[in-house]
């Protein structure tokens, strides 16, 4: 199992910024590639940004330039820097880490989705 515990969302103001936690604990040996995810009210969860164990990251189109994200594997956490916020940005941001899919001994194990509880971001304007 892993647990996955997000913090610094809150209230800014357009342009301003904010930076996300996710605390991973418990089996994480078993995931490589963390994720930040948002869903606003009315739509569905989508992808923010991943980054691989290797540090290599990738941005849905609407935030590349404005949002970086980092991990720190001594402190099992992954972060989401957010830059010049706008309005649309609010949401509720979620981390994601994925177990990939395994055999052992001969036996096919599937993959398993990991979620924090998310943490709420309000831009305001």
């Amino acid at each position: 199992q892993v647990q996955l515990v997000e913090s610094g969302g809150g209230l800014v103001q357009v342009g301003g910024s904010l930076r996300l936690s996710c605390v991973a604990s418990g089996s994480i040996s078993s995931i490589s590639s963390m994720y930040w995810y948002r869903q606003a009210p009315g739509d569905e969860r989508a992808l923010v940004a991943g980054i691989t164990s290797g540090g290599s990251a990738n941005y849905a189109d609407l935030v590349k330039g404005r949002f970086t994200i980092s991990r720190d594997h001594a402190k099992n956490t992954v972060y989401l820097q957010m830059n010049s916020l706008k309005p649309e940005d609010t949401a509720v941001y979620f981390c994601h880490a994925r177990k990939p899919p395994e055999v052992v001994d001969g036996r096919y194990y599937a993959g398993i989705d990991y979620w924090g509880k998310g943490t709420l971001v309000t831009v305001s304007s």
